[in-house]
């Protein structure tokens, strides 16, 4: 049998997608600064993740609203919390979402990084919107029927998937549109990360109180209109994506390999990234220190007592329960104040990298950080609440600072064609030390709970552990060189994963009026789209952090 296929058929065959990387490629006249708000849409929504706290004590309280005592079920395990409908949820089972979705950022960035590179940033910010926003609406579905697995099905698992995808989704475009300032680029974005919970946890009060009625926590709601919201606003995100075209820089522009041996100008295939002594390298760097948001608020709380609310005579144990909720006010505003740092840091530090190198950036991060644990410590020995809390503030902006860094450090030694893959893998450790970090850092504290001690002498331990990590961080950052020529691709592999769908290829494409022009007025649009929530979050936590200097 004869079968004849029309050139026109062959011809719609390979047109491509309108999801596909193809049909991203920027035309003349295209606007790279019109990249980064895209990124910071979608990171900003899934930055929420970090703010997920907001609801566990209203939804511990789901089936006896308004009531004198929860609906306590004693003794209940897990498995009997997953499918109650007539016990009221325990903070430690609701708690174990934001797990779920942490070890699901680190697993789905590592299994779906390949799968990005060729598929592109438009698909996967699709893909994480429809997880992350579908997520909150399974959990909004799980409320309503009163069923925990519901709630971690969606907000923890599908979520979690949402997360990786949305984390990584602008990695590999930023860096390529913004190869002569990267660190400022990732920095840029992942600020939306840090800065999601600033947003998303005001709001999601605003709206409990809103649907909050005699019957209701007011949960469900919020996290359905919550779910809406972030889907939306990702989709957004995701079709303002563009890539260059292959081989494309700016105009005007020439790589500084020959300026600094670390800035590498050959790319490491993802296959093999991983087998290099930098990539282990690199995983302890991103791991080393991560623990301090967890302990926040109790460390304040415990080290100055009576003398955040006036009575500097009385320690935490002695304050009755009325003082108890005031020293907690204080408290909030100072992690509030710490996560204004930690988002701000992800922007300076980042930017910072470009003019100083990433080596010497992180090297700044784990020796400053050492002084700084050890000055916080005789900080809160002499009694000084201003100085502990500023070194503490300087610290979250380093720990923010080394995410934003860390993409376009991965980009100096490994190269732009698989970063956003490497860099997915290389957050399975992040999201390991983001579960372990929190548990060992609290079993010490508990520990010397048990032991009596009290005040300031409580968290000795945990800064001089804290700052243990860093100084492995430090040495390990030393150890840093640039990768020998055995590792990176050939002309020809290059040219051959850039026909497979990566938008970086040998050779050097003219600019062609690609990527020019700053202010537009579209890039001012979809910068004040992104911008009016971020200056509303910064000033509600600055509201809130005046509470610790009245």
């Amino acid at each position: 049998m004869d079968v004849r296929v029309s050139d026109a058929s062959l011809s719609d065959a390979r047109t491509p997608g309108w999801l596909s990387r193809e049909a991203i490629v920027a035309k003349p006249g295209f606007n790279r600064w019109l990249v980064p708000p895209a990124a910071l849409a979608i990171h900003l929504c899934i930055g929420m993740s970090y703010g997920l706290s907001v609801f566990w004590l209203p939804l511990s309280r789901a089936l006896s609203v308004g009531q004198p005592a929860p609906a306590a079920c004693p003794d209940m395990s897990i498995a009997t919390a997953l499918v109650t409908t007539t016990c009221d949820w325990r903070v430690s089972d609701l708690v174990i979402v934001f797990s779920i979705g942490i070890v699901m950022l680190g697993l789905s960035a590592a299994v779906f990084g390949g799968w990005l590179e060729r598929a592109g940033p438009r698909k996967a910010g699709l893909a994480a919107a429809l997880c992350w926003g579908g997520g909150f609406l399974i959990g909004a579905l799980g409320v309503y029927v009163h069923q925990l697995w519901l709630i971690w099905l969606g907000m923890g698992l599908v979520g979690g998937i949402g997360l990786g995808l949305g984390y990584i989704s602008p990695v590999s475009t930023l860096v390529k549109w913004f190869p002569d300032r990267r660190g400022m680029a990732t920095g840029m974005a992942i600020m939306g990360f840090g800065g999601g919970a600033m947003i998303g946890s005001p709001l999601a009060t605003l709206l409990i109180n809103t649907f909050k009625t005699p019957d209701s926590a007011g949960v469900w709601q919020t996290l359905a209109v919550m779910g809406g919201l972030y889907g939306a606003a990702m989709l957004c995100g995701a079709f303002g994506y563009r890539v260059p075209p292959a081989g494309w820089q700016p105009e005007g522009w020439t790589a500084p390999a020959a300026k600094s041996a670390m800035i590498t100008s050959g790319h490491v295939h993802l296959d093999r990234a991983h087998k290099t002594p930098q990539f282990s390298v690199l995983c302890l760097n991103v791991s080393a220190g991560i623990g301090v948001l967890a302990l926040a608020s109790p460390m304040l709380q415990e080290i100055f007592g009576g003398a955040l609310i006036g009575q500097p005579g009385a320690g935490f144990g002695q304050l009755d329960a009325g003082q108890k909720a005031q020293i907690a006010a204080v408290a909030a505003g100072f992690v509030g104040l710490l996560s204004l740092f930690n988002i701000l840091g992800r922007f300076f530090w980042a930017s910072m990298s470009d003019k100083i190198g990433r080596k010497v950036t992180y090297a700044t991060f784990f020796a400053l950080g050492c002084l700084l644990y050890a000055g916080a410590h005789w900080a809160a020995s002499i009694g000084s609440k201003a100085l502990f809390v500023t070194f503490f503030c300087v610290i979250l902006s380093m720990y923010g600072g080394g995410f934003a860094t860390i993409p376009a450090y991965l980009a100096d030694i490994f190269g732009t064609q698989f970063v956003g893959a490497i860099h997915g893998r290389l957050l399975t450790a992040w999201s390991t030390a983001g579960v372990v970090g929190p548990f060992v850092v609290t079993a010490i504290r508990q520990a010397q709970v048990d032991a009596g001690i009290q005040g300031a002498a409580l968290y000795t331990r945990t800064m001089y552990i804290l700052a243990a990590f860093l100084a492995a961080g430090f040495v390990a950052n030393l150890l840093v060189r640039p990768l020998a020529a055995r590792w990176f691709m050939s002309d020809a592999a290059l040219a051959a994963s850039a026909k497979g769908g990566n938008a970086t290829a040998a050779g050097r494409t003219s600019a062609r009026g690609i990527g020019r022009g700053g202010v537009t007025p579209l890039a001012i649009l979809a910068w004040i789209a992104v911008g009016v929530p971020i200056a509303w979050g910064i000033w509600s936590t600055v509201s809130k952090a005046m509470i610790l200097f009245g």
